[in-house]
């Protein structure tokens, strides 16, 4: 049985100095036109499928996109922050905003051609089902 696992790429703009990740954390936290951020995911499979869960509130279905290469699935999206702040004075702003993007390696025992993907209640599910094993068996007579 294969395991659907994480793709990890690693990031161009780290820097294993300290010097280096103390610039990038600073320079993160001022841009706001290009933050990113990582939605937490739950993968689960039982014996029919795999599923993977976005946790992705104040979205809309057409703020995703879903793509499968070469084995990769990748889920990417961009929540963005209401403009409307007329009258509010923030005191604490801790939902993540910006763009995002999850990749995972998907096993070879996945029907790519039934893939779904679901967004309800804040909940991005995308549904991956198992190919149907072949039962490969045949009678050799003896001669």
């Amino acid at each position: 049985m294969m395991k659907l696992t994480k793709y990890n790429q690693l990031d161009p703009l780290f820097s294993a100095d300290f010097g280096g990740l103390f610039e990038r954390f600073f320079n993160e936290s001022l841009e706001n036109e290009t933050r990113k951020f990582s939605p937490a995911v739950d993968i689960s499979e039982d014996d029919a499928q795999f599923e993977i869960q976005l946790a992705v509130p104040g979205m809309k279905k057409q703020d995703f996109h879903v793509d499968l290469t070469e084995g990769r699935l990748t889920i990417s999206g961009e929540r963005k922050i209401e403009e409307k702040k007329e009258g509010k004075n923030f005191h604490s702003l801790e939902t993540q905003y910006g763009s995002f993007s999850r990749a995972f390696y998907v096993p070879d025992n996945v029907n790519p051609d039934k893939i779904e993907a679901v967004y309800e209640d804040g909940i991005l599910k995308i549904f991956l089902p198992k190919a149907e094993k072949k039962v490969n068996k045949a009678s050799i007579e003896v001669k």
